[in-house]
């Protein structure tokens, strides 16, 4: 089976957040989830709950030879393994040791209750697209052909900045 290129965005704010960070490319090189390019790193300010510390981010192209629902099923364990906790109450955007989510499989388009590709927030999060648009500036989203480069500029509110 061919090899298939994806997107991830990875993320930590508890804890050393490098060295959270350096383990799950560890853990996915570990599951043949294998980094091809990554961005520089972002220290960004939260958004849904402010109240937290700040998160270091980056986005990673990789290869691998799953099909989207078995690599979510990786990316969830390696969350769990390196001691994420799961939501509480249903609320998105706390705190957390490591975030890894698939922004991009190849140019699947898809929706299920578990997953949405293209990842359904990428378009309104500058952590995203900053990183994204830094490793790949001719990006573009696989259901609309808009180039992700385009977008940023709309983007404002949230501060990130390069480290």
């Amino acid at each position: 089976m061919p090899e298939k290129q994806v997107y991830l965005s990875l993320g930590s704010n508890l804890g050393d957040r490098e060295a959270n960070l350096r383990r799950a490319i560890t853990r996915l090189e570990d599951e043949h989830v294998h980094l091809i390019q990554q961005s520089s790193w972002y220290e960004t300010e939260p958004q849904e709950m402010t109240d937290q510390p700040w998160f270091l981010n980056f986005v990673a192209v990789c290869e691998t030879r799953c099909f989207p629902l078995q690599l979510l099923t990786i990316l969830q364990g390696i969350e769990r393994e390196l001691g994420r906790a799961p939501k509480r109450g249903g609320v998105r955007g706390g705190p957390r040791l490591i975030d890894i989510d698939i922004l991009l499989f190849g140019n699947v388009s898809m929706e299920l209750p578990q997953l949405t590709l293209p990842h359904p927030r990428m378009l309104q999060r500058r952590f995203v697209l900053e990183p994204l648009v830094e490793i790949a500036p001719d990006l573009r989203h696989p259901g609309t052909g808009e180039l992700y480069r385009a977008v940023l500029p709309t983007l404002t509110g949230q501060q990130v900045k390069k480290v």
